[in-house]
């Protein structure tokens, strides 16, 4: 077995990050210098079109989009570390459910507010009625995972998945940066420090 992680600092290649110190499976992790453009040679380029992280190459066969490497790292490590259901478990298909569903639907209401008052982008895109549509969406949200968190410590039940550790990477980054405030949503606001606390994650944050 052999796993090379290809990886940038502030980026989505965060989530996996934590995910593979949560596995705590051996891995190489090569640093990609996206300001250098290493992202754009054609090494990397052959690994992955795209030209972006994170990138993961497991047993010689490379890997993109954050999602179907999360997917991967539970299948093939997860279930036995307890991080991931197992096989034909109803578990599993929550899981999924909440893993796309907090990188499609979460994240893209986060990005299209920021995208719309956030200093990192141009004040000339900003639009204030697409930003208010966007807050109420990402409210809207935020409340139906605080709905799904009531009376359940992780969002599939007992146990802390790959899928909450990639959520809470999203949010633990996602509601400062867009300077949104969630402290009514306690559910979420409890389990966001649940996942906060484990060891792996606070390493993995530390390093990142």
């Amino acid at each position: 077995m052999s796993i090379t992680f290809y990886y940038s600092p502030q980026s989505s290649a965060g989530r996996i990050r934590v995910s593979l110190a949560e596995l705590d499976v051996p891995h190489e992790i090569i640093r990609v210098d996206l300001r250098a453009g290493d992202q754009k040679k054609p090494d990397f380029l052959a690994l992955n079109p795209n030209g972006k992280v994170p990138t993961l190459v497991i047993d010689g066969t490379p890997m993109f989009e954050s999602v179907a490497i999360q997917i991967a790292l539970g299948e093939r490590y997860g279930v036995q570390k307890g991080l991931w259901p197992a096989p034909g478990a109803p578990e599993r298909l929550m899981a999924l459910t909440w893993l796309v569903w907090g990188q499609v639907s979460l994240t893209g209401a986060l990005f299209h507010y920021m995208a719309n008052t956030s200093e990192y982008f141009p004040k000339e895109m900003h639009n204030e009625k697409q930003a208010e549509q966007a807050l109420t969406e990402v409210r809207d949200l935020l409340r139906i995972l605080d709905s799904r968190l009531d009376g359940r410590p992780y969002l599939t039940g007992e146990r802390c998945t790959l899928a909450d550790l990639d959520l809470a990477s999203v949010l633990g980054w996602g509601l400062p940066a867009a300077k949104i405030d969630s402290s009514e949503q306690k559910n979420v606001h409890g389990w966001l420090g649940r996942i906060m606390e484990r060891p792996a994650v606070k390493a993995a944050m530390v390093e990142t």
